[in-house]
């Protein structure tokens, strides 16, 4: 039976554990939060999965080295924010051999890194993936339908992948494109707060399909940039994992974004949401990396001076609609 450890027991964490312990693997929870494993381990329900009752077959331990020590695959399952540090903890346990598959999404502020390159920062030598696409943890865990796209360096380890996570309601696709799903991922949250923002300021399906549209021409131009393929961004990772995240209220970035266009500070959103807004901490990187690529990427400076300039979202949406008249593509212009 092959043996698995998840690393983080938020919902997203912990639906992969309970969709992995459903195909038959031997699943191990890992958290730094000890109060946490104790509520996990004594009530195998999750605050914010209501419906899901975990099976009593998985495991949780607050202990590191125990989750890891026999594991075939590490699920990375930490914030963001988390990733790096997390990494570091693993990094005396890791063995070769083991598969880590980080299934966040973001991008480091500073160093501007993708999250894979945070973990082959700091574990040398470490056969790191990325699992990535519209999958919502609430519907993951009720056994909804969810299609998603396994990046690996080698087939064989998107494959692996694909046949540890793969059954009738988890449907997982092989790709060779690390970069290109990891930056669909991480700016399609970026998009989706400036989606929210649209919402709370009172604006219509019109404005939220522009929003997606262009949003997912500015990610392309960057990630194509960067080195991703242009066929990821309409993809799972691209243009799938866009549409789901700026149309659903199971979105943390969107209700965020939503919250800001109705007057709140960008704390108190983050306060009210009570998750971690990624997209949040990527739009500093998001900008940061337009300007040493030199990609014009309008709507992701937008949400960056309301996030971090005080402008009024008003004031942002009139900019973007006042900018100068130009081809819709470059290619197609007269």
């Amino acid at each position: 039976m092959p043996k698995i450890a998840v690393i983080g027991a938020g919902t997203w964490g912990t639906s992969l554990g309970a969709l992995l312990d459903d195909n038959g693997h031997e699943v191990v929870i890992w958290s730094a939060l000890k109060p946490q494993i104790e509520s996990l381990s004594s009530t195998y329900r999750h605050e914010n999965l209501p419906e899901l009752i975990i099976p009593r077959s998985i495991k949780f331990t607050p202990n590191i080295e125990e989750a890891m020590e026999k594991a075939d695959m590490i699920v990375l399952a930490v914030p963001s924010i988390y990733t790096r540090r997390t990494a570091g903890l693993m990094k005396r346990y890791y063995k070769e051999g083991q598969v880590v598959v980080n299934v966040a999404k973001g991008i480091e502020e500073g160093t501007n890194l993708t999250l894979i390159q945070q973990i082959e920062d700091e574990i040398p030598g470490v056969n790191a993936a990325v699992l990535s696409g519209p999958s919502h943890a609430e519907e993951v865990s009720r056994k909804l339908p969810t299609t998603c796209v396994a990046g690996a360096n080698d087939i064989k380890t998107a494959e692996f992948i694909q046949n540890m996570f793969m059954n009738p309601v988890f449907r997982v696709y092989t790709s060779s494109d690390i970069i290109g799903i990891e930056i669909g991922g991480a700016l399609k949250n970026v998009i989706a707060l400036a989606a929210g923002i649209a919402d709370g300021l009172g604006y219509g399906d019109n404005t939220k399909a522009a929003l997606i549209t262009r949003g997912i021409a500015e990610i392309s131009r960057l990630g194509v940039k960067m080195g991703g393929h242009f066929q990821s961004f309409y993809g799972l990772s691209g243009i799938g994992d866009l549409i789901v995240t700026c149309a659903s209220m199971h979105s943390r970035n969107r209700r965020a974004g939503i919250l800001i266009g109705k007057g709140k500070s960008m704390h108190e959103a983050m306060d009210e949401v009570k998750m971690v807004v990624e997209g949040v901490y990527s739009a500093k990187a998001a900008k940061a990396l337009s300007l040493k690529h030199g990609v014009e990427m309008p709507i992701v400076n937008e949400v960056n001076a309301v996030l971090f300039e005080k402008k009024s979202p008003k004031t942002a949406v009139d900019s973007l609609m006042l900018r100068d008249r130009i081809a819709e593509n470059s290619e197609l212009a007269f």
